[in-house]
């Protein structure tokens, strides 16, 4: 058997099946296309399951391809057991080969045995095939058709075909849907090649490397199985196994995709790599007891599954599978430092390691290198500021728990450990697990339940949900010219009524057979208008879509109308600003990727007639070059007039489409609608079911007014159009021309005399005491990735005296100020938080001091960027200025 390295059996495995008539297919991203019931991409049939449904058909029978994969979260799961051994990865590639009702059992079990024994030479010894072996309940005799075809046409030994029970060679894709025996392929690492019994019995010794998946019954919703029309072959061949097979190791940290890894990680400790086992090729190392060698394979796998999923889109958040992402890179932070003793941001130093190394088959990584080092890095910054201050709490927490006698460490502890240190639960769960601990869980989501109930709105409202209402028919939607229609009823107070009238001034939704009106969906708000009908008038104030109902929302502006009655649909005038803003949001997304990059996606939109809210995937803010750029982009299109199409094809066809762009997680009909602005290699081409111009020229001008953040790694842009972006030049022109005037200046010198203005009074102020006023004392004073924090005490003063001290350091540059003040026996806070760190609710001046007050005996309130508390144990106020900054911080860094 010759030695290969991963990169020839990859591509030994794509093109045996290339000369067999397969159609290369490259791995799909790991965003999962339109299937809400996955977080990652966990198998190689995922993209093409809409084939085995019937659902789609593509222009190729057969296929072949190497899928990334994640399984981390959800119903496969495999992050727990990744570093306690050493074959177990969060991120791996799938080998897949498949037919889509072209050839069956006879290819695929000859073309296997072909590729294994005589391309890759294992040794046919030591190779078992299992195949079904039927199953009564189901009715389902033997698969003797596999059994035969593995005698016919390979020379496998008789003795090495096994039957297998449906668990472990049955295949199914779903409760319903296409299924079928499988196939598979083991081999046996015994030294003396004594495995036989063990195939089928998750035994390490003998292992599964390939399975073969044969798609000939359909399960139908009561439960039976049919024939299928067609039949079909999936198969599956873990990558990373079949590396440290041919490479002849016993663990998969020891082959060549993961050793150049492992050699970056030394380079950044003073532990090496299977050491302590004293074997020849350290690599090879099994030992799963060594928390160091856990560790070196924790940060190993957890770095190239960081390194993958950023470069296809995922960001670390505090949700879905951002929070996945999230845990896995805490996960490696803390095996990195509590185990390797590595300090600071490691994990971005492997980045250029793994794209070097992976570079060539998946080239995302190189275009996105940048931008996924940026990623990790903010990320790991943010939380290595609070990493060793929970590791600390954690330590002593448990030390005093072990004294006690106990073992379990309690829910209070682990959420304080989540909620202000950022230790994900199964995190926490480890570390106790290290320890011969366990945690209290129901305490800890009990914890969690109450800080829900704190943090959740009293105002927030919530509307009846309404059963069965009729189907409205809204295909006049894309032409606002009025229509007729036909009054089924209307909702109030959450009941729909089909009988009756209404009169005015009362208030309503509307139910018609028809309508012209856009119910808001898409990011694309409702339209406005009127609903005539004889002898009145019905205002419409909102459209909504539930279901397949649009419900007109508004008043009875006079007369009664009742049901049954004929009406006539008109849309406000305003559709037209809509439209304006909703093509010259499709702009806006194009520019931005020419302007900053293909990593670039949608997050979120809102249309409406006022301006356009665009949320977009981007680590920091965009400078004033940037943000002139893409004005520039989207203007120049304006400007050349190009055509604006709006096309319905098959789901299918439209995915094919070079450069078509379609929103995360957005569940697409088929067939499709595609908007196209443009022609060519350079077009904007997104899937779009909203109201659009039919010449870019339309949209009249484009203009940003401003630029943000709403979350880690996510910007907005909020622009407007038409006569709307007019009137905010002229503004902006006429603020202009008053500046100059006060300044005395012409318009192009007001940036230069602001600027030297500026430094004037920088000089002013280093002139000032440092600290402020006599008497202020800094307590805390920290830099974080939103801004600098100042916690200080200012004894004597009045209220207004320490609202005043909080605004200077704000002038000054802080972003969060909390001063505390003993003044005749009586205790002052006042907390000030900035307007952007407000809007993005990290950190809120009102629950800043509502947490913080009750330590001095008081309690207060107030806005989101300011708030006070007063109080009566003034010998507690150091206590609370100290948790005041444990507060900040760990909002700021969680």
């Amino acid at each position: 058997m010759t030695r290969r390295s991963c990169q020839q059996i990859r591509n030994d495995f794509l093109q045996f099946f290339r000369d067999r008539g397969h159609t290369f297919v490259p791995s799909s991203s790991l965003l999962p296309a339109d299937d809400p019931t996955l977080l990652f991409a966990n198998a190689g049939m995922n993209q093409f399951k809409a084939i085995f449904l019937g659902a789609e058909k593509r222009d190729y029978a057969r296929a072949v391809n190497s899928q990334k994969c994640i399984r981390a979260g959800g119903k496969h799961n495999d992050l727990e057991d990744v570093g306690r051994d050493t074959y177990h990865h969060t991120f791996f590639e799938m080998l897949g080969n498949w037919s889509f009702g072209d050839y069956f059992k006879e290819d695929a079990i000859r073309w296997a045995w072909q590729l294994l024994t005589e391309v890759w030479g294992l040794p046919k010894d030591r190779l078992h095939a299992t195949v079904f072996g039927g199953d009564e309940t189901e009715g389902l005799a033997a698969d003797t058709e596999a059994m035969e075809l593995w005698k016919k046409v390979t020379d496998i030994d008789h003795s090495h075909i096994h039957l297998g029970s449906k668990k472990d060679n049955f295949w199914e894709m779903g409760e319903t849907g296409p299924c079928g025996p499988c196939s598979e392929i083991h081999i046996d690492l015994t030294p003396d090649r004594s495995g036989a019994a063990l195939v089928n019995a998750s035994d390490a010794r003998v292992i599964e490397i390939w399975n073969l998946v044969f798609m000939q019954y359909n399960r139908g919703s009561d439960g039976k199985l049919n024939p299928l029309p067609a039949t079909h072959v999936d198969t599956g061949m873990g990558f990373e196994r079949i590396c440290f097979v041919l490479q002849g190791k016993h663990s998969n940290y020891a082959t060549d995709l993961f050793v150049p890894l492992i050699k970056q990680i030394e380079t950044l400790t003073s532990h090496r790599y299977g050491q302590s086992t004293g074997i020849e090729d350290r690599f090879d190392a099994t030992d799963c007891a060594n928390l160091a060698d856990v560790a070196f394979r924790v940060v190993a796998d957890h770095a190239r599954t960081l390194t993958f999923a950023i470069a296809d889109g995922v960001l670390p958040s505090n949700e879905g599978r951002g929070y996945v992402l999230r845990r896995i890179l805490r996960r490696a932070a803390r095996y990195g430092r509590q185990y390797l003793g590595i300090e600071g941001a490691f994990l971005v130093k492997l980045v250029p390691t793994i794209v070097e190394m992976m570079g060539e088959a998946f080239g995302e990584l190189r275009a996105r290198q940048k931008y996924v080092i940026e990623t990790i890095l903010g990320e790991e910054e943010s939380f290595g500021r609070t990493l060793d201050r929970g590791l600390e709490l954690f330590g002593r927490k448990a030390g005093q728990i072990k004294q006690s006698g106990s073992n379990e460490l309690p829910g209070e502890t682990a959420f304080s450990l989540y909620a202000t240190y950022g230790f994900p639960i199964d995190l926490t769960q480890i570390m106790a697990n290290e320890l011969g601990m366990t945690v209290d869980i129901a305490g800890y989501n009990a914890a969690m339940e109450e800080h829900r109930k704190l943090s959740s709105s009293a105002d927030a409202f919530k509307m009846d949900a309404v059963a069965n209402l009729p189907a409205t028919d809204d295909s006049a939607k894309y032409s606002p010219a009025s229509i007729e229609a036909k009054v089924l009823g209307w909702v109030i107070d959450g009941s729909f009524v089909r009988e009756g009238g209404i009169e005015a001034p009362q208030a309503a939704a509307l139910v018609l057979d028809r309508t012209n009106f856009y119910g808001e969906q898409g990011g694309q708000v409702g339209d406005t208008g009127s609903i005539c009908f004889d002898g009145g008038e019905f205002v419409v104030e909102n459209t909504t879509l539930t279901g397949q109902c649009v419900l007109h929302h508004g008043r009875v502006k006079a007369g009664g109308i009742k049901a049954g009655a004929a009406v006539s649909c008109r849309v406000a005038d305003a559709r037209f600003d809509i439209m304006r803003n909703h093509t010259a949001t499709h702009l806006l997304n194009w520019a931005l990727r020419g302007v900053l990059g293909e990593h670039v996606n949608q997050a979120g939109s809102i249309v409406s007639a006022q301006r356009l809210r665009f949320d977009f995937t981007h680590n920091q803010a965009l400078s004033s070059e940037e943000l002139v750029e893409v004005e520039r982009r989207v203007n120049n299109r304006i400007l050349a007039d190009l055509p604006v199409r709006q096309e319905v094809m098959a789901l299918d066809a439209a995915r094919q489409i070079a450069g078509v762009r379609a929103v995360f997680g957005e569940k697409y009909p088929d067939p499709v609608r595609v908007i196209t602005v443009g022609d060519g290699s350079d077009a904007s081409v997104e899937f779009c079911g909203g109201t659009h111009l039919s010449r870019s020229s339309q949209a009249g001008l484009f203009k940003i007014i401003a630029e943000e953040s709403v979350a880690k790694g996510v910007r907005r842009i909020t622009a407007v159009t038409g006569h709307a972006a007019v009137a905010c030049v002229q503004e902006m022109d006429s603020s202009l021309k008053a500046a100059a005037n006060v300044l005395r200046v012409s318009g192009a010198e007001v940036a230069q005399r602001i600027e030297a203005m500026q430094k004037e009074i920088k000089q002013l102020r280093k002139k000032a005491p440092a600290g402020g006023p006599e008497g202020f004392v800094v307590r805390h004073e920290a830099k974080t990735q939103a801004g600098s924090i100042i916690i200080g005490r200012a004894d004597g003063m009045d209220v207004p005296s320490v609202r005043t001290l909080c605004d200077v350091q704000r002038q000054r540059g802080a972003v969060a100020v909390f001063v505390g003040a003993v003044t005749d026996e009586k205790v002052t806070l006042v907390a000030m938080v900035s307007d952007e760190l407000a809007k993005s609710k990290k950190l809120l001046a009102g629950d800043w001091v509502k947490a913080v007050g009750p330590i001095v005996g008081g309690s207060g309130g107030g806005k989101p960027t300011l708030a006070q508390a007063g109080g009566r144990d003034g010998s507690k106020l150091d206590d609370a200025l100290n948790a005041a900054f444990e507060y900040a911080q760990g909002r700021l860094t969680s």
